[in-house]
């Protein structure tokens, strides 16, 4: 693999450890993305990443879940330690019983980062999460008993990995 397609993977990955991040309640994994000084513009929100952590975290407890699918990806490089990189993103809210119709929504948007390698570590310096829609969504129970995705310990990824200690 040429270095700038490992860039461009290890840059990817940044976008995917903080959407995991988010739909687990993981906000070291969220952390992690972020340079210590990085800054994020979202919908409501601007800031330093510990301030978008405090408001992030508020914004999710009303929530039962997240899930965000990340589609077309693009990077154009600004020197060798300094990218922009552009991702398309749909993401799926949907609020706890009773929380009413605005808890439920999916939207679109693009997180439009700027990337920096530091100490050899690709992470947002700055992220703008653009909204481009939103849609309300009405929300059904699952029509057969079976695995369920959770926020906690008990998803069966934090299971699988703590199994093999990860």
């Amino acid at each position: 693999m040429s270095d700038r397609a490992a860039d461009i993977h290890a840059i990817r990955d940044v976008v995917a450890l903080y959407c995991r991040g988010i739909d687990r309640l993981d906000f070291d994994l969220v952390r992690q993305a972020y340079h210590d000084d990085g800054i994020d513009h979202h919908t409501g929100f601007d800031g330093n990443v510990d301030e978008y952590l405090s408001w992030v975290t508020k914004s999710l407890e009303y929530l039962s879940g997240t899930m965000h699918f990340i589609g077309n990806h693009h990077v154009d490089f600004v020197g060798q330690d300094t990218a922009i990189s552009e991702t398309y993103v749909m993401a799926t809210h949907w609020g706890r019983p009773g929380s009413g119709p605005r808890a439920n929504f999916t939207t679109g948007a693009r997180y439009v980062d700027l990337m920096e390698r530091r100490a050899g570590r690709w992470a947002i310096a700055e992220r703008w999460a653009v909204r481009e829609w939103t849609r309300p969504d009405a929300f059904i129970a699952p029509e057969q008993p079976g695995p369920r995705g959770t926020r906690d310990a008990d998803d069966p990824l934090s299971v699988l990995m703590k199994r093999f200690g990860l």
